[in-house]
């Protein structure tokens, strides 16, 4: 049975049909029982034989004694820079579909005449941000490796 047509704003559409979506359904329920199923015979006492011997409970360290305690203190520009990464990463995650949508070959022109000024601005704001942080990070030395 086809779907009902239904009237939107933006024309005559389908109405919404479940039945498109069982093929997602049933592979995300395979996906369950299979990561379910895996995660319990890793429990099961039949399958996962144990034991233990002293050499089975050593700390592994790429096939050598370990030396020294585990805990260590790292430095603080090692999460610096990981932070600042973060930063100017995600500053691409709202970029990149903007320039996509606003300079695409097939791009609605309406879009750019209604918003292209404006969104342009709040995109330069957006980059004139980073890059004051970029300079501040600069100046307090963030990138300097001593």
């Amino acid at each position: 049975m086809a779907p009902i047509p239904v009237q939107t704003p933006a024309g005559l559409e389908a109405a919404f049909d479940l039945a498109a979506y069982y093929p997602v359904l049933i592979f995300a329920g395979i996906v369950a029982v299979i990561a379910l199923s895996t995660l319990a015979a890793t429990h099961f006492p039949v399958i996962k034989p144990w034991k233990p011997t002293p050499v089975k409970q050593m700390p592994y360290e790429s096939g050598m004694d370990p030396i020294g305690t585990a805990h260590m203190q790292f430095d603080i520009r090692f999460h610096l820079i990981a932070i600042l990464f973060l930063v100017f990463d995600v500053e691409l995650l709202f970029i990149y579909p903007w320039a996509v949508i606003a300079y695409a070959d097939g791009a609605d022109p309406a879009w750019k005449t209604a918003f292209g000024l404006i969104v342009f601005v709040e995109i330069l704001i957006f980059v004139a941000t980073l890059v004051i942080a970029y300079l501040y990070a600069w100046r307090k030395r963030v990138f300097e490796w001593r």
